[in-house]
């Protein structure tokens, strides 16, 4: 974190007034970053999958969010303080001082436990109050001086489930289809004590994937039937026992480990973005939602898990099966017919939908974390290639002779042919590499004396810091091939003796 803050990743918000908890800023480096994980995104679900996408508002009208049941389930279990009057989510307090997960239990099961195992006030020792409910959605209205309540929206699925009518004629009534949509999400949280992890305001990308109950199987699954994916089950879990089950996506299905092939199959999609993003597969782990813990909507939740040194294992996307507890909710509350007529079944049907929910902010943080390497005194961020927020690094070996003016020419030569370029001049040369290597820049182009007689320049590796020298009209083409992963640096020029 303090490399994030300090190179321009991430940033408390508001910063000057004193900041405020869960609201993070995005820096430079950040924001690209952020940027290029959900354009990632997009390429497994909306070019991948075939799924449409849309983008609603983030205000919605009360009546949408009553049918949802968003305005009586969205809470969170609170208890203040008696002593300094400080308020706390209960279930983060808990798990912060005795590591035990009490999410889901009721609220007199909660007082019992903070009771029995001493759980007190972090900031002034004091004994807590007693645990009430607190709606965790920001409330507003709409119209100056209008009485028409509505909310800051607590997820992006919603605004697809409005929208679905209009959506399954856009699909031809073919089932099953997909429906994405990518934005901010708020929740009002009581004590967001855990930095990037848990925000008030955080960017998602959620799907919602419409399918006949009766025929819940994807028409790819055969493609990913014996991938492997690991399962904390909700039984083992109960019995307080921390035990991976692995298992292929197929066997997960017979075993009726996961309620069906779609929700399985997804498990597995869901594996090989993170595992695109930079994150070792050793890392993930799908934990089962115990009923109590499962959303209102659900009747089967599986939270992707991430290994992390800081905050442990941290949620980054859950997969509900979501049943067609929305759709006929709003069908209830609209009066609208939000059935689909399926022509090669003869009947109509109510949607199931299975919802893959990421969150963007969360996984950015992982991915910082496990690319963060220490190799002896070179501390460097290993992104994927791909990912880098600055894919190339130009710099003049002296400060002299011509090499910073042509420097600058192949830095605007390589900007105009669509690459995120920096140049740099300060301080040695070695410092500039340094520099480089700790926000992740993949690869450094050095211009020297022997560019200037004949046109050639260095390519140096961030990973292995071996150097390569090549020709500066075969830069571009070489880069790109480099950042793709479609060459090696070994392959594309003569070595460098160091």
């Amino acid at each position: 974190m303090e490399l994030a803050k300090r190179r321009g990743f991430i940033w408390p918000s508001f910063e000057i007034y004193g900041g405020v908890g869960g609201f993070y800023d995005f820096g430079p480096l950040g924001t690209i970053l952020k940027n290029k994980i959900i354009q990632k995104w997009r390429e497994f679900y909306v070019i991948g999958e075939g799924f449409f996408e849309i983008d609603s508002p983030s205000v919605m009208p009360e009546e949408v969010l009553k049918a949802s049941g968003h305005v009586d389930h969205f809470v969170d279990a609170m208890v203040e303080c008696k002593k300094c009057g400080t308020a706390f989510r209960t279930a983060d307090l808990a798990r912060e001082q005795t590591g035990k997960d009490i999410e889901g239990m009721s609220k007199e099961e909660m007082e019992q436990f903070i009771g029995k195992n001493r759980v007190r006030c972090p900031d002034c020792g004091g004994e807590l109050g007693k645990i009430f409910d607190f709606n965790a959605m920001f409330r507003t209205t709409i119209g100056p001086g209008s009485k028409r309540v509505a909310y800051l929206r607590p997820e992006t699925a919603q605004g697809i489930f409005i929208d679905f009518k209009r959506l399954q004629r856009y699909a031809r009534g073919k089932l099953p289809f997909g429906v994405v949509q990518i934005g901010k999400g708020y929740r009002n949280e009581i004590s967001p004590r855990q930095g990037v992890i848990r925000l008030r305001e955080f960017t998602m990308a959620e799907a919602e994937v419409f399918f006949d109950p009766e025929d819940p199987h994807h028409p790819k699954f055969s493609n990913c039937a014996d991938e492997k994916i690991r399962l904390w089950r909700a039984e083992d879990e109960v019995e307080g026992r921390e035990k991976l089950t692995e298992v292929t996506a197929e066997q997960a299905v017979k075993k009726k480990f996961v309620c069906n092939e779609l929700m399985a199959y997804y498990l597995v999609l869901t594996k090989k973005f993170l595992c695109e993003l930079g994150i070792p597969e050793n890392a993930i782990r799908f934990r089962e939602q115990t009923p109590g813990q499962r959303a209102h909507y659900s009747s089967e939740t599986w939270d992707a898990e991430v290994d992390t040194a800081r905050f442990g294992w941290v949620e980054v996307t859950g997969l509900a099966y979501r049943t067609d507890y929305d759709l006929s909710r709003h069908a209830e509350f609209s009066k609208e017919d939000l059935t689909i007529f399926r022509a090669d079944k003869k009947r109509k049907v109510l949607c199931h939908v299975i919802e893959p929910s990421y969150g963007i902010d969360r996984p950015l943080y992982c991915m910082l974390e496990h690319a963060y390497t220490t190799d002896g005194k070179r501390k460097y961020l290993r992104l994927k290639k791909e990912l880098a927020p600055i894919e190339v690094g130009v710099f003049p070996h002296l400060n002299r002779d011509g090499m910073p003016e042509k420097a600058l020419e192949v830095h605007r030569s390589l900007k105009s042919k669509g690459f995120m370029s920096e140049y740099d001049d300060a301080g040695s040369i070695g410092r500039r590499y340094a520099r480089a290597d700790e926000i992740g820049i993949p690869y450094c182009v050095t211009i020297d004396h022997q560019t200037l007689k004949d046109g050639t320049a260095t390519i140096r590796d961030r990973d292995t810091a071996a150097q390569v020298r090549v020709a500066l009209a075969e830069l571009p083409s070489i880069l790109r091939s480099l950042i793709c992963g479609e060459v090696q640096l070994g392959e594309v020029g003569e070595p460098v003796k160091k």
